[in-house]
């Protein structure tokens, strides 16, 4: 059985996050620092980043510091990356490839500049379960092969860039639709429920491949931690619904209405090619985790919207 990140574990680790300051990489750091790790904050903007994370046991690196940041940690956790459920243009998509393949190349190169006796023994890498391509029939799991859209051209392209990182454990984290109060994809869900107009998106038959936040972060610290953690895992609950299911059940949760559907011409308007994130899914299943023994506090999305609402 995989062992469980805890507060018995004895272990002190020092950790480098990029993306730190972003949704999960709050949580991540909050849970690393209460149980007594280290944290070296690998940014872009020191100021806005110590405004944020200011803490115990967190140092804050700028980019021309990051190779000298990481070496001699027990690990990196590569979370950077510009949020995609927005409206795209040119501009926007440069951006998040560039936010994903470039900072992740950053760490890669970091990595690799360190001597090999202070080399980090693993990157943990994050990427999205976009690589998949969309289907309302298939179920992926790790050993699926690639879709042909944008996004998982862009999650090709950005797994690539983690390769890179010589001499190192790599571990690759397709992430699904993240849940949590503060943000993503329930954080904009719940104003709307709150009012009493909230329903599915779209035809609310596409796969809603979903994570509790907390979940992720102890995948995450359970890769760096136990070395027979290498290649692919999908961070995904062994549970995936469809939207009109996720929806039900939040409205069920708030006390609130859940069956008037936002039409798609809504959201096209709102997010233009952006709204493929919430309009198409997957159904994505995390075949690895569970083989290495991983216990998901939160299997079911019920579970999951009772403890974050």
């Amino acid at each position: 059985m995989s062992r469980r990140f805890s507060q018995a574990s004895t272990e002190k680790l020092t950790v480098a996050v990029t993306g730190a300051t972003g949704l999960v990489g709050t949580r991540l750091v909050a849970k690393l620092t209460a149980h007594g790790h280290s944290v070296k904050v690998l940014t872009r903007d020191v100021k806005r980043a110590r405004s944020k994370l200011a803490a115990p046991r967190v140092e804050f690196f700028g980019p021309d510091q990051w190779a000298k940041a990481v070496c001699g940690c027990s690990g990196v956790i590569n979370l950077a990356g510009e949020p995609i459920a927005t409206r795209w243009n040119a501009a926007h998509k440069a951006e998040i490839k560039r936010s994903r393949v470039g900072v992740t190349s950053m760490v890669a190169d970091a990595i690799n500049a360190c001597p090999p006796d202070q080399r980090p023994e693993v990157l943990v890498s994050s990427s999205a379960v976009g690589f998949y391509g969309v289907s309302e029939t298939q179920t992926f799991s790790e050993a699926s092969s690639s879709g042909s859209d944008y996004l998982a051209e862009v999650c090709r392209e950005w797994e690539a860039a983690a390769k890179r990182a010589q001499a190192t454990r790599v571990v690759l984290i397709r992430t699904g639709i993240v849940l949590a109060r503060e943000g993503g994809a329930l954080g904009k869900m719940l104003p709307v429920f709150n009012i009493f107009a909230g329903g599915p998106l779209g035809t609310g038959r596409q796969w809603m491949s979903w994570i509790h936040r907390d979940d992720l972060v102890d995948l995450m610290i359970e890769a760096v931690r136990n070395p027979s953690y290498e290649g692919v895992y999908n961070a995904t609950a062994p549970n995936p619904v469809r939207m009109s299911e996720l929806c039900a059940t939040l409205g069920s949760v708030t006390g609130r209405p859940s069956w008037l559907p936002v039409p798609d011409f809504a959201l096209q308007t709102l997010l233009g090619e952006g709204a493929s994130v919430v309009l198409e899914g997957q159904k994505v299943l995390p075949k690895r985790a569970q083989e290495a023994g991983f216990q998901f506090k939160y299997n079911r999305v019920s579970e999951a919207l009772r403890n974050l609402i």
